[in-house]
């Protein structure tokens, strides 16, 4: 009988509330060295902020990186819509308030000196960009920063997922959008080199589904088949001394409000 991780199958759609979700981002988590890398750089920009009263993560997911974060201030709000997800970021986060509204319907009962909308955009359709970060910009204090995150258009995970589904994502555009708009605050855009690495070719393909579900797989009229994603990551990934690398370069769009309407 035919089953899903026979590799004539497609790449499978992971729901963020399933099993197999969880476990591919567990494998890239354990292989990535994307947690040490950002959040020294997050903790820079927290260090250096006038105030660290209010701590607002937009999709604060598992809640590591929040947990980080909420160590530099004096209240933490977190907004995450899956139950699956909330349920881990109650533990990591035990005195954080947890709002499950989903970004477009929530509604944070004070502003935050740091607001961080981490790899949330690619579930929002790209026209709409501006004013969800608008909105989370409303949210942000006078003085305040946002932080915007999102894989760079042309890291090689970002390439993959390109060849598959023809998406790509970008926060340039966005950054002069909204200088267009709001020209009154700071803006720059950052870039983090960050790698997956793991001897096995097998975790190495789940991992690269994964992150090929940051495209809308359920929508494509045909998906990948696991074989062309296995020959992918061998082409592409392979290491001359063994094992593979899975590069995975994040832009960071840093928005500091002005103190000043």
């Amino acid at each position: 009988m035919k089953t899903e991780t026979k590799d004539a199958d497609p790449v499978r759609v992971l729901d963020v509330t399933s099993a197999d979700y969880r476990r591919a981002f567990e494998l890239f988590l354990a292989g990535t060295d994307e947690k040490p890398i950002t959040h020294a750089r997050l903790g820079e920009i927290a260090a250096a902020l006038p105030h660290r009263r209010v701590l607002l993560d937009l999709g604060a997911g598992d809640g590591r990186t929040t947990a980080y974060l909420g160590r530099s201030f004096d209240r933490t709000i977190a907004v995450e819509p899956s139950a699956a997800m909330r349920e881990k970021l109650g533990t990591s986060c035990p005195d954080a308030l947890i709002l499950p509204e989903p970004l477009d319907r929530v509604r944070p009962p004070e502003p935050a000196d740091l607001v961080h909308l981490s790899h949330v955009l690619y579930y929002v359709p790209q026209a709409d960009w501006p004013d969800t970060v608008g909105r989370a910009l409303d949210w942000t204090a006078p003085g305040g920063t946002l932080l915007v995150v999102l894989q760079n258009p042309e890291s090689p995970c970002m390439r993959m997922a390109a060849h598959f589904t023809g998406v790509r994502y970008d926060l340039g555009p966005l950054a002069d959008r909204l200088r267009e708009r709001r020209p009154e605050h700071e803006y720059a855009l950052e870039t983090l080199e960050l790698h997956y690495h793991t001897p096995d070719l097998a975790e190495a393909v789940d991992v690269a589904e994964f992150m090929v579900n940051v495209a809308d797989l359920a929508t494509l009229d045909s998906r990948p088949s696991r074989a062309a994603l296995t020959s992918y990551v061998r082409e592409h990934f392979t290491l001359p001394a063994g094992g593979y690398a899975i590069g995975h370069t994040q832009d960071m769009l840093i928005i500091r409000r002005a103190t000043r309407p």
